[in-house]
């Protein structure tokens, strides 16, 4: 019988566990009842539509048993069972769809806190076995196989599987408990009380009777908590399902309870989690929400539940008006599914509005990790979601300095205020430094910072907030000139026509346009664009997988400060020199690329056409 081993991330997750890095060793039980559970669901969805299962709901049960000469402790079900394959891709991989990199810190988290969870990072809820058992066997037999299988294994050095004998389907979990050791009593998982406890603790809402060691009576109450009245059911209560449930090691910013009736009813336990999981922006992460009807799982993940820029939600939903034996295709066209789908999200929504009034760091906390996903959602589909999104949106304040939304932004603006500035850079810093914003900041307004790369599409979509357009700083007419000023720049602009035509003969074709600048207070030179495209755009773009980088361009204006001394010395270069005017033609173009946070085309060039300055 050859020994089957551990793939190397799964040996070294498993390691991790089995040196005990998490504390709280009890949820072990939570987590096998919880398997069981689950293999009980299927079983019991199949009978649905199989006769040939020959249960009822009320024969399906979970059992323990408890052997202290043995040292072992035992959990049972008559679930849906598992067959060979089944047994060594569930069993033999541990996180297998994880984030490498996640992992990859894992050790070093593990060194600085003793209470990380990894069951809730990963999802290995079975290997929290290991914890307090020396040996793990598992006995199965598939619903609708002549075939048992028997899984064993004393941890990271692998596992077997060989046939075996077994009279009923379904799982057994058989976990030999560690020997005492300083300061860890592994004995107490063998003490029925301690096991009642533990079950009352953590298993109370599953569904299904668990029975100790051949009780006549269910050591849970078999009621589910979303069905219990929330007199009955605490904040903590809620807290600590979300976290065994859904495997999340953090508190939910918040709890959404749904109990409705009417043409169309159901009851909802939603959470909106603080951080993204390990996978959400990976392909493997499966949004959703958990569907029942009157206590029977329908689906794990339907998505049809949730749209998409609230794909971070998780929780249960469950209706007594939804058929059992309904397929994926038909909950797509099911009219009380697209009824609770509706006010489902207007519940999520209000309650991320209430979070921004009532505790506005919880709510950035929560927009730190998954602000993203809203503005996604905002843009998505021709911004067919913006007006429902757009004041869950932050930016970054600049006269501020912290997140504001733009219902806030409004409020604040000055008298004589008619646009909302805003800067698209990579970081809040460079764009509180765009030479741009001196003369918006001299106006005494403020400039929304916008950092994400979907930010140009998130204003393009929006158009407008309360009357109020977006101006970008970089782009934009900022409005700031006084009529007598604006009759200035046109007559410099006069002057420097003949400055302006040498620059961009200069550049042969790096710029569209070279003009003078109604923006530049201080600095020489800045690069803006004209048209829809602007420079995060064609950035955007450009890194997308497909394109060459040409596709979409930008329509670039090198705008010059007419009385900057820079503009002076080209000035009298042109009359004087001609070779090094166009050095410095040269050189105002790099400056104004590097300030718009733009690659030079060759660097080796731009530092020989500055030494020759000296």
């Amino acid at each position: 019988m050859a020994k089957k081993q551990f793939k190397a991330e799964s040996k070294r997750l498993l390691d991790l566990m089995i040196n005990s890095i998490y504390t709280h060793k009890e949820i072990f039980l939570r987590e096998i009842i919880s398997n069981a559970s689950d293999a009980i669901d299927k079983l019991c969805y199949t009978s649905l539509t199989d006769d040939k299962v020959g249960m009822s709901r009320e024969d399906f049960r979970i059992d323990i048993q408890i052997d202290k000469d043995a040292g072992t402790i035992a959990v049972s079900d008559n679930g849906i069972g598992m067959t060979k394959e089944e047994l060594d891709s569930n069993l033999g991989v541990i996180a297998g769809s994880g984030s490498l990199k996640f992992k990859s810190g894992l050790e070093a988290d593990a060194a600085k806190d003793a209470d990380i969870d990894i069951i809730g990072q990963f999802g290995v809820g079975f290997y929290s076995a290991f914890m307090v058992s020396d040996e793990v066997t598992v006995i199965t037999k598939r619903y609708g196989s002549d075939t048992a299988f028997l899984w064993k294994s004393k941890g990271a050095d692998g596992y077997t599987i060989t046939e075996t004998e077994k009279d009923t389907v379904g799982t057994q979990v058989i976990m030999h408990i560690k020997p005492d050791s300083d300061g860890e009593t592994y004995s107490s998982f063998l003490d029925e009380n301690e096991v009642q406890s533990l079950i009352k603790r953590y298993s109370d809402y599953v569904r299904w009777p668990i029975f100790i060691c051949d009780g006549d009576e269910a050591a849970n109450s078999m009621v589910p908590i979303w069905q219990r009245p929330k007199s009955e059911v605490s904040d903590e209560d809620c807290v600590d399902f979300y976290k065994e449930s859904f495997h999340d090691f953090t508190d939910p910013v918040c709890t959404i309870r749904i109990s409705a009736e009417g043409l169309t009813s159901y009851k909802a336990m939603l959470f909106i989690p603080e951080k993204a999981p390990h996978n959400y922006y990976s392909r493997d992460y499966e949004p959703g929400l958990r569907l029942y009807s009157s206590g029977v799982m329908i689906m794990d993940k339907c998505a049809d539940l949730v749209p998409d820029h609230f794909r971070f939600v998780r929780g249960i939903v469950d209706s007594p008006d939804l058929s059992l034996n309904i397929s994926r295709e038909m909950l797509q066209h099911d009219r009380q599914l697209k009824v609770i789908a509706t006010n489902i999200e207007k519940k999520i929504k209000a309650e991320l509005l209430k979070l921004i009034e009532d505790d506005r760091e919880k709510y950035e906390l929560f927009y730190k990790s998954l602000g993203l996903q809203l503005k996604y959602g905002l843009v998505a589909e021709f911004g067919a979601k913006a007006d429902f999104l757009k004041d869950l949106i932050l930016f970054h304040s600049a006269a501020q300095g912290k997140l504001i939304s733009l219902k806030e932004y409004i409020s604040a603006m000055p008298e004589g205020q008619n646009s909302i500035y805003y800067a698209c850079a990579e970081s809040t810093a460079r764009a509180e430094k765009l030479p741009q914003a001196e003369g918006v900041r001299d106006a005494g307004y403020d400039i929304l910072c916008m950092t994400d790369d979907v930010d140009s599409f998130v204003v393009q979509m929006l158009g407008v907030y309360d009357e109020k357009a977006f101006c970008d700083i970089k782009t934009g007419d900022l409005g700031l000139e006084s009529q007598e000023e604006k009759e200035d720049l046109e007559k410099k602009a006069d002057e420097l026509s003949g400055i302006l035509t040498f620059i961009k003969d200069t550049l042969e074709g790096a710029v569209d346009d070279v003009r003078v600048s109604h923006k530049l207070k201080s600095t020489p030179v800045c690069l803006t664009t004209e048209g829809e495209v602007t420079l995060e755009m064609e950035k955007y773009f450009a890194n997308l997988p497909g394109f060459d980088g040409q596709t979409v361009k930008a329509k670039r204006i090198l705008e010059i400060n007419g009385n900057h001394p820079a503009i002076s010395a080209l000035t009298s270069a042109v009359e004087s020199d001609n070779e090094r005017a166009k050095v410095l033609s040269k050189i105002l173009l790099a400056q104004a690329s590097l300030i718009a946070d733009l690659p030079l085309e060759d660097p080796t060039e731009y530092t020989n056409l500055v030494c020759e300055l000296f």
